[in-house]
């Protein structure tokens, strides 16, 4: 397909200022501007006759004369030009099956969309050339195959982004750690992906379905100002195609287009069209995570609590390991504590000076008892921390038992879960296959 579409001979004054009026008229009420145009013909160009084409098909004229001119000196142009007027206009039956054909032409993986390509892609999704317009667009965007070459996880990131990184079941509300373990994440995983795609699949044509109660952009029966279409993809070919437009800017690939159409906040017309291309990745992925969610837990469960590994087993936690995390409790939980050496020193000079006391002077008595007194501060001091350390050790071993126990009870509910999970899951594939089955094509 030609992209160049500045690429044009110089026009005439009247020329430019009569396709202006046209484009404004046609995109506020769909009409071709009262005063007849006045611009003379300019050899080889194919827009002075194409716009009297236009102007003769709005008007109920035989257009004929004028088509086969501006067809014979560009017909893409010419095709292009005439099938986006009268779907601005609101008129897009009035094109002829050919000209959409001619105008759009093919689209390749390899070669990026055509500005042209997008805002017809864009008009026939908004239904301006009726359902034959809108499953011509598909069959267009279903030739590349584009489900062959695609990664499936950048779709799905594309339709259901923000995905967090850890499922906590409400089994392991209590043991969120043990969410993270590969075996029993990848189920809960799955399972919660499972439901992010079918409600986004549910969101699209259920949006798809409100919007088509209500009247699509291109058909113009609310008499939209033409300065509110000035961004839309249709207006801006036209515009550059009558010279009016600046140049083109970056084109994009078509699976990038596809993947942009998918996202959250998208139009859902093109959201609708990108699911039905996206259909086949979705349909092979959401097997995939149904059959991830039958996967059964594993019967042992190595897991942290309190800083220790722990094997758990179906009927309670594994009694090696359980006694290793003991001993390493009591080995670390008491702190290497000195001989009372000073207590022992000050012991002896009480005992000396007491019984000196008696031989010597009673004043001796008064640094004897203050000695006994001294040292049996000390060792009572020691015994308080010695047990503060069983204490601590004790707590800790039961605290690890009871969570051990505790998450053996986790696992189990965990276990009770899995059917629910993928009784669910299977639902949630069947709807979205459901949802993916009634395609824009319904439309």
């Amino acid at each position: 397909m030609s992209t160049d579409l500045t690429a044009s001979p110089p026009t005439s004054d009247e020329l430019h200022r009569y396709a202006e009026a046209l484009l404004a008229h046609l995109a506020a009420d769909g009409s071709a501007p009262p005063t007849p145009p006045e611009f003379g013909d300019i050899s080889g160009y194919w827009l002075p006759p194409a716009v009297l084409a236009l102007v003769a098909i709005l008007s109920g004229d035989d257009p004929m004369e004028h088509l086969s001119l501006a067809a014979g000196r560009d017909q893409q142009k010419t095709a292009l030009f005439l099938c986006l007027a009268l779907a601005v206009a609101g008129h897009g039956d009035r094109i002829h099956a050919s000209w959409l054909g001619t105008a759009f032409g093919d689209l390749s993986l390899e070669q990026p969309v055509a500005h042209g390509q997008r805002a017809l892609w864009l008009a026939a999704a908004r239904g301006a050339f009726g359902p034959a317009g809108k499953i011509f667009v598909l069959r267009k965007l279903d030739a590349p195959a584009v489900p062959a070459h695609a990664d499936p996880r950048e779709w799905v990131q594309a339709l259901a982004p923000g995905e967090p990184s850890v499922v906590v079941p409400a089994s392991l509300v209590d043991f969120p750690e043990m969410a993270e373990i590969p075996e029993l994440a990848r189920p809960a995983q799955a399972a919660a992906r499972m439901t992010r795609l079918r409600a986004r699949c549910a969101e699209i044509t259920s949006a798809r379905q409100a919007d088509q109660e209500s009247s699509a952009p291109l058909t113009n029966q609310s008499a939209t100002p033409a300065a509110t279409w000035a961004e839309d993809e249709p207006i801006a070919v036209l515009r550059t195609q009558i010279g009016l437009g600046g140049p083109e800017g970056p084109r994009g690939s078509l699976t990038a287009h596809l993947l942009d159409d998918l996202r959250p906040g998208a139009d859902p017309h093109l959201a609708a069209i990108a699911l039905h291309v996206a259909a086949p990745i979705l349909r092979a992925y959401a097997d995939e995570l149904e059959a991830d969610t039958r996967l059964m837990p594993p019967g042992t469960v190595d897991v942290a609590l309190l800083g220790h590994r722990i094997v758990l087993h179906p009927e309670g936690p594994d009694t090696e390991s359980l006694a290793a995390a003991e001993h390493q409790i009591a080995a670390t939980g008491a702190k290497a504590r000195r001989m009372p050496v000073v207590a022992g020193l000050l012991l002896l000079v009480g005992v000396v000076a007491v019984v000196c006391a008696f031989l010597v002077t009673g004043w001796l008595a008064v640094l004897g008892v203050a000695g006994l007194g001294l040292s049996g501060w000390l060792l009572w001091q020691r015994r308080r921390a010695l047990e503060a350390d069983n204490r601590y050790i004790t707590a800790q071993v039961s605290e690890l038992r009871e969570l051990a126990d505790g998450a053996v009870w986790a696992l189990h509910a965990y276990a009770r879960e899995a059917e629910a999970r993928a009784t669910q899951a299977a639902e949630d594939s069947a709807d979205l296959n459901r949802l993916i089955r009634r395609g824009p094509r319904a439309a």
